[in-house]
């Protein structure tokens, strides 16, 4: 029994002989999702800007007996993207799963506390559309090409509670966060009907998880909650942050077997958040 059981779970969870690659592999949650899907049985490619801090990723995989390959690649450059995706065929014959993990908000798109929404950097805002929405288009359609041929595949996006309600300060990334999700329910249908199911596009979005980049707005040096960070919890059921174990569990879910017949979804990891009128 015990055998049968272990079997099971593995014909709906287990990701042996899956190739994954993870953009922003080297951030908070790519890092955690790329040891995840290793831990799961893939062989994860971590893509990351950085050569040393995807290596970094890469190396503690390996460590905890997981097989990863670093490479260097830029989400908004596709050259350095197909130069990537050679490179993992190469390596490994083909891809089957994509975690578009990069992307995140920018300082200069940010409106500071107090100030005139109509001093609002427009280019600030651009670059934050561009590195959320172009830096996951870019990688699904490299990428999905070498998907398409391996079969059984599956593409995961990285949404945020941005996407479905206004947040204020952070415009720029709720509006990319928001065509992020349009962007999954598209891709879905397109390649769904093209190669007939060949290939999957989801998305998770995330609620409140604390990294470096939001730490300053829901933290004080403290640790205890800023009076944002306390805003956060009075409408988050769970009445805490989110952690990235949290989160692993329906990334891994979305990539594996049990989730074959699940198309075109953005599946919210937030605590309730999303499903709180604030009453």
């Amino acid at each position: 029994m015990p055998e049968d059981r272990a079997r099971y779970v593995d014909s709906l969870f287990g990701l042996e002989n899956r190739v994954a690659v993870v953009t922003g592999g080297s951030g908070a949650i790519g890092s955690a999702v790329a040891l995840a899907l290793a831990l799961a049985g893939a062989r994860v490619v971590v893509l990351s800007r950085g050569r040393e801090a995807a290596e970094g990723v890469a190396s503690d995989i390996r460590a905890r007996g997981g097989e990863a390959l670093a490479v260097p690649a830029d989400v908004l450059d596709r050259d350095a993207l197909l130069a990537a995706r050679d490179r993992v065929v190469d390596r490994w014959g083909s891809v089957t799963t994509l975690v578009n993990a990069a992307g995140g908000n920018l300082g200069a798109a940010t409106v500071p506390e107090g100030a005139d929404v109509f001093a609002m950097s427009p280019e600030g805002f651009r670059q934050v559309v561009d590195l959320n929405l172009t830096g996951s288009l870019l990688p699904s359609l490299v990428f999905g090409e070498a998907m398409v041929q391996a079969g059984d595949a599956a593409i995961v996006n990285v949404s945020s509670m941005a996407s479905g309600r206004a947040l204020t300060r952070v415009a720029g990334y709720g509006a990319a966060k928001s065509a992020v999700e349009n962007l999954t329910r598209w891709l879905a249908v397109e390649l769904g009907r093209r190669y007939r199911g060949a290939i999957r596009v989801n998305a998770v979005a995330p609620g409140f998880f604390i990294g470096a980049q939001n730490r300053d707005l829901l933290l004080e040096p403290d640790g205890s909650p800023t009076r944002r960070g306390q805003t956060v919890l009075a409408h988050t059921p769970a009445g805490r942050f989110g952690e990235t174990a949290d989160l692993v569990g329906a990334l891994l879910w979305l990539c594996g077997p049990a989730a074959r017949f699940v198309n075109g979804v953005v599946l919210p990891v937030d605590g309730g958040f999303s499903a709180f009128s604030g009453v």
